[in-house]
């Protein structure tokens, strides 16, 4: 029989106590500062150029003047609105990584309201209808895999990431029946010249009102999930089904009801995105959004608030990320290297704020 002593191991993680807001973001910025320097390291070692240049040319690239301060804008908007829309489910513990599909089939539902009744109504009539026929597409996308998950306990993660394959092939066929010229497989800008169902620039931005708009929802959200009844109920549902039926909540209702709100949401991005910013409808309308919308939720821990300042972090990131590629005439996936680079350094701070390394020397000589 063996007698040697196993040899224990000199450190061992534990959870942390709930760090103060404080401290938990100064982990945060830590490591993004950390993460710059990394990424500074590596560039140098490909350019040869100074890091404080390389980084000089990153903030150029995302504020550098005010087209591209209003890119970003943007480009914030949107991203922060798909995060809000996943955020109510997510909050469920219900995870929907189908918002990719769910803007899609928002962006298609707003292109065949524009294509298809551009010529008979005018545009401040057929806004209203663009919005609803949106919200409406995109509720039901997000509806059927949460009636199957409410009725048959099917896994919500597969069926709606399947869901978005679907949605990118039906916006594929309807991109080639409405394409223009006929069989190119691309819809070009819709209603170019008489601009029905675009909306329209506000004090001569033509990004303005998209922004306000999502700067509306964000406050609407976070008083809908931290100040209503059903907000009280998401978050019940997602702390524990079981005693979310005990005291009465119908666990069914909320399921559909919250994917129907975050579908609803999905569908008013697709919105902005083809009648507020690019008029027209590809497969790549999304632009992944729906899965990076996925990290700022995470790590604004589902505050509506929060997001605002993930969604700007990643967007500035991405926008001087690819400036760098484009200046020092890199590869063009080196922009998302280096923005997967800094994306993990902050994820991986998440490791610091809920956990610690703690010395079994310590622990045994206390």
């Amino acid at each position: 029989m063996n007698n040697e002593k196993v040899k224990e191991p000199k450190f061992h993680i534990v959870k942390r106590d709930t760090l103060s807001t404080v401290h938990s973001w100064s982990i945060r910025i830590g490591s993004i500062v950390a993460a710059l320097i990394f990424c500074a390291l590596i560039i140098v070692l490909l350019t040869g150029e100074n890091p404080f240049s390389i980084y000089g040319t990153m903030i150029k690239g995302a504020i550098g003047s005010s087209r591209r301060v209003w890119g970003l804008l943007q480009n914030v908007a949107m991203l922060l609105c798909v995060s809000l829309a996943v955020t109510p489910a997510f909050r469920m513990k219900f995870w929907n990584i189908g918002a990719e599909g769910q803007v899609l089939i928002g962006g298609l539902a707003t292109t065949a309201c524009m294509i298809l009744l551009g010529n008979s109504l005018p545009t401040h009539l057929l806004i209203p209808v663009i919005i609803i026929t949106s919200m409406l597409a995109g509720a039901v996308w997000a509806v059927i895999p949460a009636i199957f998950k409410a009725i048959w306990n099917t896994n919500e993660t597969l069926f709606t990431l399947m869901m978005n394959y679907i949605a990118i092939q039906i916006v594929s066929y309807f991109a080639y029946i409405w394409s223009v010229p006929k069989g190119s497989g691309a819809i070009g800008i819709i209603n170019g010249v008489s601009h029905v169902g675009w909306l329209p620039d506000l004090f001569g931005q033509k990004y303005l009102i998209n922004i306000l708009i999502v700067a509306v929802l964000t406050v609407v959200i976070y008083v809908y999930l931290n100040y209503s009844k059903h907000g009280y109920e998401i978050s019940v549902v997602g702390e524990s089904e079981n005693t979310a039926k005990y005291i009465g909540i119908n666990v069914k209702k909320v399921i559909i009801r919250t994917m129907l709100v975050s579908g609803a949401m999905c569908g008013i991005a697709g919105f902005l995105l083809v009648s507020g910013t690019d008029h027209t409808l590809t497969k790549d309308t999304a632009a992944g959004r729906g899965f990076t919308a996925i990290i700022v939720s995470w790590l604004a821990k589902f505050n509506p608030i929060y997001m605002v300042i993930t969604s700007l972090l990643i967007v500035f990131l991405q926008k001087g990320a690819i400036e760098i590629a484009s200046v020092y005439e890199l590869n063009d996936s080196f922009s998302d290297i280096i923005t997967g680079i800094i994306i993990f350094f902050i994820i991986g701070s998440e490791f610091f704020i809920n956990y610690r390394i703690k010395s079994t020397k310590k622990e045994e000589n206390a």
